[in-house]
């Protein structure tokens, strides 16, 4: 109910700080991040260049199809945050304006390659791992030893005891299916989420909506950004996470300008604003720990450690096209979503 209500109250909260923000113009944002995350960057842009912020959050999933559904009558300027893969599904559908940002050279390479792969017109801000939250509390109750590989998540104690997103609007749900793709190849990837769906208690809407069922004791397992479990934990949630070890992905969390923007000059200088240090650090203080993409951020004392992971080489390019998710995301209808639970 708390989540529900500080969703709803974001662009309240934003007008509120509005004040003399308004000689400066309007900006409308299409957040696909935490609630807490998204009513930072509202209430600093707006302190930061006096534009009144108006902000709707939805998982990316959602978000790319609201995109299209306005595409000849763009209601947002700015879509911040999310996977990178329906951002890079959105360039290629010609919904998002190229923007070369001056802050580009201060980012690292893989946010750097994000946009050029884009046409510039999508660049990185964050990058998280994939993985698995669980519950400590639950699987020591349960005698089950937490899972470490891709494999476990097969294993007879895990029946009932697992949840993912859908990937028809979770953008985490389908950078799983891609990673499991990557990792076994796709005709295994797909016997192996069958297998799964005998384990699995729930298909969320939402990506972040696994972990925090794994934070209230109300599912074992879930796969999830690690970084989302980091959140949990701080929390004081009995909440542990690992990497596969047989490998997984990671997402490159971006943003971009959408095609017809209205306000044009306020989405650039959002975008310019969102690639900074100071606009970066935003994440740590809403207790989201992603990687930030400029080099000069400082990286969260929590954030989980690429180095000690096991991480595919993610073919962006590849799965990030339009035709290809469309392809991968009616497979899993036909032949995981459409099972008996």
């Amino acid at each position: 109910m708390r989540h529900v209500f500080r969703v709803s109250c974001l662009s309240i909260v934003a007008s509120l700080a509005a004040g003399p923000a308004l000689s400066q113009g309007n900006l409308n944002v299409y957040c696909s991040v935490q609630a807490e995350w998204c009513a930072l960057i509202a209430n600093e842009f707006q302190k930061h260049a006096g534009v009144k912020v108006a902000i709707t959050q939805k998982g990316s999933g959602e978000t790319i199809a609201q995109i299209k559904a306005e595409a000849a009558n763009p209601k947002s300027d700015v879509w911040f945050g999310g996977t990178g893969d329906p951002h890079l599904q959105a360039a290629e559908d010609n919904l998002t304006d190229s923007y070369k940002s001056p802050a580009l050279p201060s980012l690292h390479a893989w946010a750097q390659k994000q946009a050029a792969d884009s046409g510039y017109r999508t660049v990185g801000i964050y990058a998280g791992a994939l993985g698995f939250g669980y519950n400590t509390e639950l699987i020591a109750k349960k005698k089950i030893a937490p899972p470490a590989c891709w494999a476990d998540l097969l294993k007879p104690p895990f029946k009932g005891e697992i949840q993912m997103a859908n990937p028809n609007s979770s953008g985490t749900a389908y950078v799983a299916i891609a990673t499991l793709v990557q990792v076994m190849g796709e005709d295994k990837a797909f016997d192996f989420l069958k297998a799964m769906h005998a384990n699995i208690n729930a298909y969320t809407r939402s990506g972040t909506a696994p972990m925090k069922a794994v934070a209230r004791g109300e599912t074992a397992v879930s796969i999830s950004f690690v970084h989302d479990g980091v959140t949990e934990a701080l929390a004081s949630f009995p909440v542990k996470t690992a990497t596969p070890c047989e490998g997984t992905g990671y997402e490159i969390g971006s943003i971009s300008i959408i095609k017809g923007a209205r306000n044009m000059a306020n989405a650039r200088k959002f975008v310019d604003w969102a690639l900074s240090p100071a606009a970066q650090q935003l994440g740590a203080q809403a207790k989201q720990f992603q990687v930030p993409s400029n080099k000069d951020t400082p990286v969260p004392a929590e954030a989980p450690k690429f180095a000690d992971m096991k991480l595919i080489d993610y073919d962006f390019a590849k799965y990030g096209r339009t035709a290809e998710r469309k392809r991968l995301i009616a497979r899993w209808d036909t032949e995981i979503g459409a099972l008996a639970k």
